[in-house]
């Protein structure tokens, strides 16, 4: 209430307490304009022969200054005749915003409550203020400053004028963490989408402050612990501090670990005697002696939901039971089956997806329309739609019906950017300086679909790739693409030739399980040897020109890592195999196999182990060309220049490559007190193995399938730039015509 209106009100009610109560016969209002005066008397409830005190003007003040239509109302009683005087607020003729640039028109309207046409009040005008300081806030601007403005026009109206000063963003400088014995800051941070500021994130908001994003990040780290084994975790408080110029933010959560769990028993129990649960263990994917894991949890109790629902039994609910000992750090999980509510499943409804289409969500959930109402495969549904990753946010309801027996699903999701551009630079003790440039879009017109496209360029290598995959190819979860490819190689250095490759593939790839999937795929591309040097290796000139080769594949893969990026504990298989000779030039036969180790000791050690092997051969008397055989060295087997291992001319110093091929090592990665900024220490020993190409004279070539081992050490750092690996390696075992090379770099980036 403004001053002016407090003043009368007071001055009023004094002069209406200095008169007895009188009987009003008339009533007078001046200073309507628009306002009707049947509506001044609605509010006052005053009639002719009513009695007028104090009281009563007081309540007909309030209920007036309540509509907001008046900036001012006065009373006065002269005889039987009560004056109303009214001075009415003006209309609002236009609105406009001034200095948003970063915020458009449409947003900030959708927030505002005055507009054209609406009356005018100071107190409204204020409110509107704070819902446009929250909406930059909610993008990051906290020194956003609004000052409203009027222009009077006739007939008491007024153009509305927010003069907005939208400041700079507010950057996250620093994110702590306290209590994190297991896992490092930076560690932590990785898994959070909070990060911060620096140079290099000029393309990411994940720098800027958001308090909902924030209170995300706690789920996160909520999720990442009880996925390692840490039942107990929670977040004791996570506190983000403005600073004085409301320019930045620092973040300091602080955590509670807990016990590090083991699982001893499961057992599945049954409430109901009905229902037998043999058979029902082999739906799970925990057995004693894992680390507990809360993902693992959730998806055997919807896999037990589910071997139920075909068993007969939808209305059922798996509910799991944690026994935990603290002492021991050893847990019991119970999976209890009880009886679930008799309701079915009426409509799903989604809001917030004005981009991505209904069927992209819809294809993600585990119950249709129709089906037994079922809590795990909601929240399994739920999960399905986070990890698509297009949504910012996704909330899962559910409603009752007018039909006791019905209920509504309601999705509300809120679209994010789902594009991204990278760029890149680096360099290579094998290629040289490179350049890394590519477009992608994840939900390519809302359908779900990845459409990228990809440009490297260095010293050595150049290679241009387009791709588009179809997530849910005919209708069903199977992964469709298409890639196309071309590639210019300089390969003078080991061999004396360059070669140029284009070409494309077809994939068709699909999940058994969450950790078991396979690919198959169709390639046709041409290889083309060129610019062979006249010294160059005989072997090498014999293959000079052009081949195409037309090839079927397929690999299974197995993947039990905690991490893809960054793993610490688990195990990864692959197995995949290729026939070429549907047309083209080439025939052979071509196996792949891949096997790594993870394991983590003393907290923040990890024990890594792996080997890969391949082989190839020809049939119908066809040999296997150059540009399908297998190299070693460089980034395979540290220690030896690229290409530094096997056949060799021993005139040209050519290499020459091998039919088959077998890599293995074993590696330690441990801190060096710079876990702050992602740096890490490993020692590693290499051990490797090349077989010999076809027709080849001994007299020649020099060969020796003996196996080469290294032993080194290096660092990685998983910079702003993308992954930096320096390495040194020292040959303990190798061939006297083997080239080695101590010293490796590698870097990328991407922003």
């Amino acid at each position: 209430m403004k001053k002016t209106q407090l003043v009368t009100l007071v001055s009023c009610l004094a002069a209406a307490g200095t008169a007895e109560a009188a009987v009003v016969d008339k009533i007078n209002v001046d200073g309507l304009q628009r306002v009707e005066k049947e509506t001044v008397l609605s509010y006052v409830n005053v009639n002719p022969g009513d009695d007028v005190n104090s009281e009563v003007l007081n309540d007909a003040f309030k209920k007036l200054y309540a509509t907001g239509l008046f900036a001012d109302v006065s009373f006065a009683v002269k005889g039987n005749v009560l004056n109303i005087k009214v001075d009415e607020n003006p209309v609002i003729n236009k609105r406009f915003f001034d200095g948003n640039d970063k915020v458009d028109d449409q947003m900030l309207e959708s927030e505002v409550q005055l507009g054209p046409r609406s009356i005018y009040t100071a107190a409204k005008v204020e409110e509107d203020v704070q819902r446009i300081l929250t909406v930059y806030k909610r993008v990051g601007r906290y020194a956003a400053e609004v000052e409203p403005k009027i222009i009077e026009r006739d007939q008491n109206r007024v153009d509305l004028i927010y003069e907005i000063d939208e400041g700079p963003l507010a950057k996250i400088t620093k994110i702590n963490f306290i209590g994190n014995k297991h896992y490092s800051d930076s560690d932590l941070q990785g898994e959070i989408l909070s990060k911060e500021t620096r140079w290099w994130r000029i393309f990411s908001s994940s720098e800027n402050y958001d308090p909902e994003k924030s209170n995300y990040d706690k789920e996160l780290l909520r999720r990442f612990y009880n996925n390692h084994g840490y039942a107990d975790f929670r977040v004791v408080s996570s506190v983000a501090e403005l600073s004085p110029d409301s320019q930045s933010f620092v973040i300091t959560m602080v955590l509670e670990e807990g016990v590090r769990y083991r699982i001893k028993d499961i057992n599945i129990v049954s409430e109901l005697p009905e229902v037998n649960t043999d058979g029902l263990s082999e739906e799970l994917d925990l057995e004693a002696g894992d680390w507990y894991n809360a993902a693992k949890v959730e998806k055997g109790v919807y896999a037990i939901t589910e071997e139920l629902g075909k068993r007969g039994f939808a209305f059922v609910e798996v509910e799991p039971e944690l026994e935990k000992d603290m002492k021991t750090g050893s847990m019991t999980i119970n999976f209890r089956i009880r009886e679930g509510a008799r309701v079915f499943i009426n409509r799903i409804n989604i809001t917030g997806n004005s981009r991505t289409y209904d069927e992209v969500i819809r294809r993600e959930f585990r119950l249709n329309e129709g089906d037994a109402f079922n809590a795990a495969k909601i929240r399994a549904s739920r999960r399905n739609i986070e990890n698509l990753n297009y949504f910012s946010k996704v909330d899962i309801t559910t409603a009752p019906t007018n039909d006791d027996n019905r209920a509504d699903i309601n999705v509300d999701v809120t679209e994010k950017s789902t594009g991204y551009f990278n760029v890149g630079i680096g360099y290579s003790t094998v290629n040289g300086a490179l350049i890394r440039t590519g477009v992608t879009e994840n939900n390519f017109m809302g359908k779900g679909q990845q459409l990228g496209f990809d440009l490297g360029i260095s010293e050595r290598v150049q290679d241009y790739n387009i791709n588009f995959t179809e997530p849910y190819f005919l209708n069903r979860p199977l992964s469709a693409g298409i890639d196309l490819f071309k590639s210019e190689s300089d390969y003078q250095d080991e061999a004396s030739y360059d070669e140029d490759t284009i070409g494309g593939r077809l994939r068709l790839g699909w999940n058994y399980t969450d950790d078991l999937y396979q690919t198959v795929r169709y390639t046709l591309r041409q290889d083309e040897i060129k610019d062979v040097s006249k010294g160059a290796s005989i072997y090498i000139q014999q293959e000079e020109g052009d081949y195409v080769g037309s090839s079927f594949g397929q690999t299974l893969y197995y993947d039990k890592r905690d991490n893809a990026i960054d793993p610490k504990e688990g195990y990864y298989l692959s197995f995949g195999n290729d026939i070429a000779g549907a047309g083209g030039d080439e025939k052979y036969l071509k196996f792949d196999a891949k096997a790594y180790w993870y394991n983590t000791f003393w907290d923040n050690y990890t024990l890594k182990l792996f080997v890969n092997g391949g082989y190839i051969a020809g049939y119908d008397g066809e040999d296997v060309r150059l540009s399908q055989r297998y190299f070693l060295g460089g980034s395979t087997m540290r220690g030896f220049d690229s290409a530094g291992i096997g056949a060799r001319d021993k005139y040209t110093e050519d290499s020459l490559g091998g039919n088959w091929m077998v890599y293995s090592g074993a590696e330690v990665i441990f801190p060096i007190g710079l876990d702050e900024v992602g740096i890490k220490g490993r020692t590693f020993v290499d051990v490797g193995m090349l077989g010999k190409p076809d027709n080849v004279s001994y007299k020649i070539v020099e060969y020796s399938d003996n196996p080469r081992v290294s032993v080194g050490f290096g660092f990685s750092w998983l910079s702003p730039m993308g992954k930096i690996d320096i390495d040194f390696g020292f040959p303990v075992v190798k061939e006297d015509y083997d080239e080695t090379e101590v010293f490796r770099l590698n870097f990328g980036t991407s922003l």
